[in-house]
């Protein structure tokens, strides 16, 4: 089964995707948030099928919110209201898209000395949290 996914929609999709990994990388700024922000996005890029084709198009993922918390107020809600739209139309496009942010996720994180501070962590749960509401 195919997408069929407006425009504003698929901005949504990749708000939600890039806006965790940049959630990632607010939180991890004691860490590496370079890196992090890197990482994911290669991630990301890296996803293939149609969440991966919406996730290529060239558009300008700009979030609003200058504070960790005024992101999360946009991308925590992307999240859920894009898990609920790709269940709607197809549970495995759903689950591909949770898995892709959250492969993204875990390539941001991948240490390179230690283990991902308690504020990542936490917005891991924060960010699984949210693609699980829907």
């Amino acid at each position: 089964m195919s997408l069929t996914l407006t425009d504003q929609d698929k901005q949504t999709l990749r708000t939600a995707a890039y806006g965790a990994v940049s959630l990632l990388a607010a939180a991890g700024a004691a860490d590496s948030p370079h890196r992090i922000a890197t990482q994911g996005s290669i991630a990301l890029a890296s996803a293939t099928g149609p969440i991966g084709h919406v996730l290529a198009e060239r558009s300008k993922v700009a979030l609003k919110g200058k504070t960790t918390a005024a992101m999360a107020d946009e991308v925590l809600p992307a999240l859920t209201s894009t898990m609920t739209l790709l269940k709607k139309q197809d549970e495995d496009r759903a689950a591909d898209f949770r898995s892709t942010v959250l492969i993204a996720l875990e390539t941001a994180t991948r240490p390179t000395k230690g283990t991902p501070s308690p504020a990542v962590t936490d917005m891991i749960r924060k960010i699984t949290d949210a693609l699980d509401a829907a």
